[in-house]
């Protein structure tokens, strides 16, 4: 039985991917599904902190260390574990708390089209032949 494209299963390690240097302190990998985005972010003490803003709404789970996240108005802690969601359009941005490097997993709905190519070792899955 053969998938469709986008439709085949498929599993890999976030260690394994392909990883983008966005900055000093800042790396991340993405992976893709349809409709939703994933990417792990690796974020160290003391690097620089952009605010932003983006038309995708955007799931968080601090999966290892402690963040604090400017979302609107709005600051909030989290620690590992924690989750925690930024609405479509708002300005927000994140910084470490303490001295350990951060994993920060991020869900994207829809996908970001200016995220795609940090899923390019996927292309063959979601393009046309």
């Amino acid at each position: 039985m053969t998938a469709d494209k986008g439709e085949g299963a498929q599993a890999f390690r976030w260690e394994d991917l392909p990883r983008e240097q966005v900055r000093p302190g800042v790396s991340r990998a993405g992976f893709r599904g349809n409709q939703a985005m994933m990417v792990m972010n690796w974020l160290e003490p003391g690097m620089e902190v952009r605010p932003h803003s983006h038309p995708e709404e955007q799931l968080v789970m601090v999966v290892k260390g402690r963040m604090r996240f400017y979302i609107g108005d709005e600051t909030v802690d989290v620690e590992e574990g924690g989750l925690v969601r930024i609405p479509p359009n708002v300005v927000h941005c994140g910084e470490v708390l303490g001295d350990e490097t951060v994993l920060n997993l991020d869900v994207f709905s829809p996908l970001r089209q200016d995220y795609l190519h940090l899923v390019t070792y996927q292309k063959s899955t979601f393009e046309p032949d």
